[in-house]
């Protein structure tokens, strides 16, 4: 899951047009492509048991370490909770990602359970990646200005990446004056909505992106999906400035809240590559510039949670389940030999992946 920033889209006009465009030229590896499909088909059922109990185990935990950290007496239990409540609460969270893939046949009544236990209350309802995210999916629109998700962060300014990750700090703040503030301004300011729509209607990093009005079913559940979050961000300025909750309560969510999105925000510098710089890629180009980090580490499924750490193999076969993904990796790993294109999107952990990109931005944006 993305957020908005205020980054800028610059070209790395440093950076000569043949290397900026390599990646772009990476032909289909028509082999590996059809193992995929093959090996992987009878996994593609989602597994209703596995989604409610790990993502109600998840918020639950989240919550009450939140409220222990609120009501903790010493310094070091409050911020030992808090962290506990900033991983699990990542973990819940995460779960918006399977709801833009899932159908939601093969999980009923899901979507509206998990809005109503984490979207709404945290203030990122499903609404705002349905619809994005699977822009990001489409062959022809990956690593292009069309791309919601993408931004070409390895050629960019050196100080762009900072900036990437500090911007996450204030998403809360950012999520609270669009619910409480812009929506219902929006109702009555038609232009006000337009923009609304268009430019804060999306956790998307890509400023450039402008997101049209929804239709059909996505249209009514982001009409009372928003009409929750806005009523309940209202509720909850209200219940702090008239001094039902305290103001060091309502510091300590925000601040949970906020160390969910820059956990989030650091997942998203590495889940690519960030190396092409707007053109149109073939799959394997947008396989190999996106990330698998398969085991043996374990400190993945803390920062790359519910299947995360196999985005790579997620942009190679999207319609698995997050419960899937290991099995499916384990199978193509077993199968293609060490020379293939399959194994060029595993990486070692997040300090390499992290190292890899400041290096790239510094060479290409500097």
């Amino acid at each position: 899951m993305n957020q908005f920033t205020a980054l800028d889209r610059p070209r790395a006009e440093q950076a000569s047009p043949a290397a900026r465009s390599a990646v772009a030229r990476v032909a289909d590896d028509k082999a590996m492509l059809r193992t995929a499909g093959e090996l992987t088909r009878d996994l593609n059922i989602a597994n209703p048991r596995i989604y409610w109990s790990d993502m109600l185990a998840s918020a639950l935990v989240g919550y009450a370490a939140l409220a222990t950290a609120i009501l903790a007496l010493t310094p070091l239990v409050a911020l030992l909770a808090a962290l506990l409540s900033i991983l699990a609460l990542y973990r819940a969270g995460s779960f918006i990602h399977e709801l833009t893939h899932v159908k939601s046949t093969a999980l009923p009544w899901f979507r509206l359970g998990w809005n109503a236990l984490v979207g709404v209350p945290l203030l990122i309802p499903s609404f705002l990646y349905e619809g994005v995210h699977t822009l990001h999916h489409a062959k022809t629109r990956y690593g292009t200005v069309e791309d919601p998700e993408y931004l070409p962060l390895a050629l960019m300014k050196p100080w762009t990446l900072p900036l990437f990750l500090v911007a996450s700090l204030l998403a809360p703040v950012a999520l609270l004056f669009r619910f409480a503030v812009l929506t219902p301004l929006s109702m009555v300011v038609p232009k006000l909505r337009t923009t609304v729509v268009e430019r804060f209607s999306g956790l998307q990093i890509n400023p450039e992106f402008r997101r049209r009005p929804a239709e059909g079913e996505l249209r009514r559940n982001w009409a009372w999906q928003e009409g929750a979050a806005s009523l309940w961000s209202i509720a909850l300025l209200a219940m702090v400035f008239t001094g039902v909750i305290p103001w060091r309560s309502f510091a300590i969510f925000l601040a949970v809240a906020s160390g969910t999105m820059l956990l989030n925000q650091v997942r998203t510098l590495v889940a690519h590559l960030w190396e092409n710089d707007g053109d149109a890629m073939s799959v394997t180009a947008q396989y190999l510039d996106s990330v698998n980090v398969p085991p043996p580490g374990s400190l993945p499924e803390l920062w790359a949670p519910v299947g995360l750490r196999y985005h790579a193999l997620h942009h190679l076969v999207p319609s698995l389940p997050y419960h899937s993904l290991g099995e499916a990796h384990r199978r193509l790993a077993g199968v293609l030999e060490a020379g293939s294109t399959f194994h060029g999107a595993n990486h070692r952990g997040l300090g390499r992946l992290v190292a890899r990109l400041a290096r790239s931005s510094w060479r290409g944006g500097a």
